[in-house]
């Protein structure tokens, strides 16, 4: 086997996508190392969702090429790129995207069902964001910050290479939010994993590494200081 631990996790190769004529993202350009953490700031409309989406495969750039662990996921071998997907991201979405008929146990075990992954994992990832033995619960029981922590065990139990989070604390209260931003970050870190975090919150992007300005020229690096 091979060791991937020197490859770019993320490769943005001239990225754009226009909708309606509106360029959002144009000719983006920017490499993510293995184990990097940044956050991406940057206005309203200036294209950090549509970003994440892109790298996600949930939209298609309208030209450049996205590569995954040296993979070009924008060629001709869509079932390649979709099976590397499925292994090596993690995404953790706003509106948490949590599926009401399923249990806690269920949710998050779908990433390891999806990979043909054992599943002992599921509630040892329901422990460890803290909701031990409420397994059999079901998302309507849980409070905002309880279907996050489910957002996050579901993203990261199959432990994956790169996390996406879009806004994840969007909805949540100050005091939850910066729970939910520590425990993501405790939980990259122990994985090992490469993130993004897309947020208009300097709260929130203080708790990566390293802070990137996203607006029409591309990506830049922000200075600010990263809470402990």
């Amino acid at each position: 086997m091979h060791d991937d631990k020197n490859k770019p996790v993320l490769e943005l190769c001239a990225v754009s996508k226009a909708y309606a004529n509106r360029h959002v993202l144009s000719n983006l350009s920017y490499t993510l190392a293995a184990g990097e953490y940044v956050a991406i700031m940057g206005d309203s409309g200036v294209g950090k969702s549509t970003l994440l989406n892109l790298i996600a495969g949930l939209d298609a750039p309208d030209s450049g090429d996205i590569r995954l662990n040296g993979l070009a996921l924008t060629g001709d071998d869509d079932e390649a790129a979709t099976a590397l997907r499925r292994r090596f991201l993690g995404f953790i979405f706003q509106a948490f995207h949590v599926l009401p008929h399923l249990t806690l146990l269920q949710n998050v075990s779908l990433p390891l069902l999806l990979n043909g992954l054992p599943l002992e994992r599921a509630a040892v990832m329901l422990a460890s964001v803290g909701l031990q033995g409420r397994e059999q619960d079901f998302p309507f029981q849980l409070s905002g910050g309880e279907l996050q922590r489910v957002a996050i065990a579901r993203a990261l139990v199959h432990r994956p290479r790169l996390i996406l989070a879009d806004e994840p604390t969007g909805n949540l209260d100050p005091d939850t939010a910066e729970e939910i931003l520590q425990l993501i970050r405790a939980e990259i870190k122990a994985n090992a994993a490469s993130a993004i975090l897309v947020t208009h919150s300097q709260a929130a992007a203080a708790t990566a590494d390293k802070i990137l300005l996203l607006d029409r020229y591309g990506l830049a690096p922000l200075t600010m200081e990263r809470t402990p």
